[in-house]
């Protein structure tokens, strides 16, 4: 049976939607807040008060029109933006596992009530439930399914700084890698990737084309890329593979944070010659699997818990800052995952 909801409950609660498709880079001036009545689970449902949610980058992309073959659907004027969140229960089936109080993860974000189908609560596997946030588990099957980082290697991660890559570099340190660089576009940000985040060495974009400042920091090569920007960082990254070095392409920044482009493409030239001539694999990957979902998350939270690893992210409080952090996020402003808190 459908869980009853309590008087207490709103009547009304407010939800972020598309007022508009930009030209360019979505901002606070696309976005606006509205009230929706309070959304009323059905069988095999619960509703949460969202807690925290993730602002990430491929919202330009599904705002743009989606990418088809992706799970995700296009935002149209109107619709209610979504993501990943955590929510907490506040009307389960009284024959179901959840009570209120649990928290679950979800893909409901930008509203404060949703409803979701239930599924298992996420206890005490991380320290901090906003952890479940982290894009961590994509840094992590990168690393170990795809490109099977062997210890003593050399990792390039692109975006090092990002959501994926503030954790990727502390990952494949702690999984052996004898080096690891990474790329960014600050120099603040490349401070904090050598101090807190696990690289060896970055590399700065901008001011001239960036392989030649990669083969300096890399001299002898890369044995396993993880690249979250594509573009002219894919093909340096490339530039400098090894023989049998294995690329995994996870994201593509340098189109969704470029207000020139269409956000729903990423075309970059490689030269085939030189894959083949090196033998080079590249993979696409999108999406984690329960298992290697399950893995991460338990392997994540021992290390977070002995200090092994750090959750580099900003909080920003109340779903009425989220279009500015969408905005920031674009800009650049933020080392890690970006979290609305509410």
């Amino acid at each position: 049976m459908p869980p009853t909801l309590s008087s207490a409950l709103p009547r009304l609660a407010r939800e972020i939607r598309l007022a508009e498709v930009p030209s360019g880079l979505p901002g606070p001036e696309h976005l606006t807040i509205a009230e929706a009545p309070l959304p009323v689970p059905g069988t095999g449902e619960v509703l949460v008060r969202n807690r925290w949610f993730q602002v990430f980058p491929s919202l330009r992309t599904l705002v743009a029109g989606g990418v088809p073959g992706t799970p995700f659907p296009a935002l149209r004027p109107g619709d209610a933006l979504f993501g990943p969140a955590v929510g907490e229960v506040v009307a389960a089936p009284a024959d179901g596992d959840l009570r209120p109080g649990d928290l679950i993860a979800h893909f409901q974000g930008w509203r404060e009530y949703a409803v979701v189908p239930a599924a298992p609560p996420l206890g005490d596997a991380l320290p901090d439930p906003a952890a479940h946030l982290a894009s961590g588990a994509t840094a992590y099957a990168a690393l170990t399914r795809i490109a099977r980082l062997r210890k003593g290697e050399t990792v390039l991660v692109t975006g090092g700084a990002g959501g994926v890559g503030s954790l990727a570099g502390q990952i494949a340190r702690l999984l052996g890698a004898a080096r690891v660089i990474g790329t960014t576009g600050s120099p603040a940000k490349a401070a904090r990737m050598t101090a807190e985040l696990g690289y060896d060495a970055v590399v700065l974009r901008g001011g001239g084309p960036i392989a030649g400042r990669l083969a300096e920091a890399a001299p002898d090569g890369v044995d396993v890329v993880v690249d979250t920007v594509g573009g002219e960082q894919l093909q340096a990254a490339v530039a400098a593979a090894r023989p049998g070095a294995r690329l995994v392409v996870v994201g593509t920044l340098a189109t969704q944070l470029s207000p020139a482009s269409g956000g729903t493409t990423a075309p970059v030239e490689l030269d085939a010659f030189q894959l083949i001539a090196r033998n080079i694999t590249i993979r696409g990957l999108t999406g984690v699997d329960g298992e290697v979902h399950a893995e991460w998350t338990e392997r994540f939270g021992a290390w977070l818990r002995s200090g092994a690893v750090t959750f580099p992210h900003t909080r920003i409080a109340g779903i009425e800052r989220a279009p500015l952090a969408l905005r920031e996020l674009f800009e650049g402003r933020h080392v890690g995952t970006v979290v609305i808190e509410m």
